[in-house]
């Protein structure tokens, strides 16, 4: 995916999710394990949200596309991040699917730690 349509596919994501009543506190993300395309505030759950955007094909929807060597860099990065806070807040890994012209889909959970 280009840069132009990857930023596009996080800023409907983005707006999908405030209009859901989550805040974002970080796009773009990156250390030197990875990106974390959103980072958000759930009701007090820190959120990694990855963002996956595809036109619906032989290889399969977006879901299909968060591989388990993607879900590792993304744990990764998202421990750097926890790092860099004082304490450890309850987290999780959403994901928000953008597979052709389908509504968004959220998808909670997506990875188990």
């Amino acid at each position: 995916m280009s840069q132009t349509k990857g930023a596009a596919a996080e800023a409907l994501a983005a707006e999908y999710l405030v209009q859901r009543g989550v805040s974002i506190i970080a796009r773009n993300w990156r250390c030197r394990m990875g990106e974390l395309d959103l980072i958000a505030n759930d009701a007090g759950t820190l959120v990694f949200v990855e963002v996956r955007s595809r036109a619906i094909g032989r290889f399969g929807d977006a879901a299909a596309s968060i591989t388990t060597s993607k879900q590792a860099k993304l744990v990764a990065a998202a421990q750097q991040y926890l790092a860099t806070l004082g304490r450890t807040p309850p987290c999780r890994f959403d994901a928000v699917l953008l597979d052709g012209t389908t509504e968004p889909r959220w998808l909670k959970n997506i990875i188990e730690i």
